[in-house]
């Protein structure tokens, strides 16, 4: 609309697709492709999804990977080579490498992200999806700080599809302190929020601008999110197109 503006941002907006097949793909990216910048095909899926080369062809602009789980489902099982090399032949250039289900020793998994990152863009993963566990602010920023200097790109904050562990409180509640104390030690730009609902998201604009990377994002609420982002939604206008000024009386 002539001379209205709600300027974009630079934030990553990460979804997660949850078996979605390919003519489905192709009417979510005519709408909101502009605002996808990352694909997670979640947990095991993919292994699962008989038109895999289907759907990753529709998604060819887009960087894929692959879940966490399914990293972890493939180590256990001795299986990195040969998920190198499936990944390969699927043309996939992002991996993700998590240890929120099974016992991994840190330094395990420092090496791996170093091993991965060798070939793939990595984006690695701190928390428990056990939503009974918790741990210190200082074990995730030290855990966080490792992980990018062994050569991830984004370390992703836990938070489950559902927005129920990790950063979040079994209700769904954020666990606020344990963030900005993330955010005081970890530049923003490293670090990817799992945020799967619309309360979670206008948080984290609300508290570090529409810039925030911010995943597990369903394919849905992608649009429902820029809006957010642009300070379109009443969540977040004040913060974004007021400066955190209210709007004056009409």
């Amino acid at each position: 609309m002539r001379g209205f503006e709600a300027p974009g941002n630079g934030g990553l907006t990460h979804v997660i697709d949850k078996g979605l097949g390919p003519r489905t793909w192709e009417d979510v990216l005519e709408t909101s492709g502009d605002y996808i910048d990352i694909v997670k095909l979640g947990w095991g899926t993919a292994f699962v999804t008989p038109n895999l080369k289907r759907k990753l062809e529709v998604l060819r602009d887009k960087p894929v990977v692959i879940g966490g789980t399914f990293f972890e489902a493939v180590l256990v099982q001795g299986k990195l080579d040969e998920y190198k090399t499936w990944l390969r032949e699927l043309g996939l250039t992002h991996v993700e490498i998590s240890d929120g289900v099974i016992d991994l020793p840190r330094e395990r998994k420092l090496d791996l992200i170093e091993d991965f990152a060798r070939d793939f863009t990595v984006l690695s993963e701190v928390g428990s999806k056990d939503s009974e566990a918790v741990f210190a602010p200082y074990q995730w920023v030290e855990w966080i700080k490792g992980e990018l200097e062994a050569g991830a790109w984004k370390v992703i904050t836990e938070g489950r599809e559902g927005g129920t562990a990790g950063i979040y409180r079994p209700t769904g509640e954020m666990r606020t302190g344990l963030v900005d104390e993330i955010v005081h030690e970890i530049p923003l730009d490293s670090l990817l929020f799992e945020a799967p609902t619309k309360t979670s998201q206008a948080w984290f604009i609300k508290q570090f601008g529409p810039g925030v990377n911010l995943g597990n994002i369903a394919p849905d609420e992608v649009i429902p999110l820029e809006t957010l982002r642009r300070g379109l939604r009443g969540d977040t206008l004040k913060e974004v197109l007021l400066g955190g000024d209210r709007a004056p009386a009409a």
